[in-house]
């Protein structure tokens, strides 16, 4: 069975895409830590980030970057905080999350957001990556 991500890469779920090439994805998480919260994934269906084979795990963080540096722009974040937990859904991904200090990178802190809050963020993001 398809991994939820799998099936927004396959587009038979929505998400608030704000980048995309022909080997990774990146979306807003529905349940952010704090709004810019997004979720990089390889389109490859992987379980763990660390199993990736090599050219997809070389690949991930260039393709992250310019994300994070969207997200902060846009945020006013100091810093974007990344982390590789992989216990939510059997695909690899990684956490991009808008951070001011170490307590922002708190799990606990997450909830639903509004889609249209959601579509505003993608929005502001993806401008900042069109520049």
């Amino acid at each position: 069975m398809a991994s939820i991500f799998s099936r927004i890469v396959a587009r038979e779920i929505p998400a608030h895409i704000v980048r995309e090439d022909s080997d990774f994805l990146a979306f807003l998480d529905v349940r952010p830590i704090r709004e810019g919260h997004a979720l990089v994934i390889p389109k490859a269906e992987v379980a763990d980030v660390f199993d990736l084979p090599e050219p997809l795990l070389g690949g991930l963080l260039p393709f992250a970057r310019p994300v994070a540096k969207a997200i902060q722009q846009v945020t006013g974040a100091t810093r974007v905080g990344m982390a590789v937990i992989g216990l939510e859904v059997p695909h690899a991904h990684i956490h991009l999350v808008p951070i001011d200090g170490l307590h922002d990178l708190d799990f606990r802190r997450a909830s639903p957001a509004e889609d249209e809050q959601l579509a505003a963020t993608a929005e502001r993001i993806r401008a900042v990556l069109a520049d």
